[in-house]
Parts: C-alpha cells; structure tokens; sequence
C-alpha cells in the first residue's frame, strides 16, 4: 500500500492510551461477566469496532485478518485472565 507506520512518540503514547482503556473496560466487565464473556465482549469493543473503523479508511489489509483474529482473541483472553487473577475474582469455569 505504500504507506509509512506512525512511529512518532505521540504514536505510542496513544496506543499506550488505548491499551490502558482497554484494560479498564475488561476490569469492568469482569466484575459483571464470566471470563468468556468479558473475553467475547471486549474483543467485540475494541477489537472489531477497530477494524471496521481501519477497514472503512481502506488503510487495513484484510489478508492478516487470518493471523489477527485469532491472535487478538487470545490477548483479550490473556488480558482479562490476568485482571482475574490480580482481582482475586474467584475463575468461572469455561463451558
């Protein structure tokens, strides 16, 4: 596509930014929702509504959804099972 990656620091102060939201958005849904859950919903929040937004801009090539989908799953996954764990919020067993 020909297009340079922002790697200005404001760049990584925003993503960041972003990775701080999103660990407070599955806080709050943790309290609410089973592991799974939050896990689901949090993907769908952040993760989806992103692509839709980067794939409207024509800027995302669909080609690493393939790899991305699956990776981006297992890091909200991994995300909301840490919080879990340092809450002490008791594990909901995955049905």
């Amino acid at each position: 596509m020909g297009l340079d990656f922002p790697d200005a620091p404001l760049n990584g102060a925003m993503w960041g930014l972003w990775s701080l939201l999103f660990a407070i958005a599955l806080f709050v849904l943790l309290k609410k929702f089973s592991l799974r859950d939050t896990t689901l919903l949090g993907w769908l929040v952040a993760f989806l509504m992103m692509w839709v937004v980067t794939g409207n801009l024509a800027v995302l090539p669909f080609r690493i959804l393939y790899l991305a989908v699956p990776l981006s799953l297992m890091e909200t996954f991994v995300a909301a099972w840490i919080i879990q764990r340092l809450t002490g919020r008791p594990a909901s067993p995955l049905p």
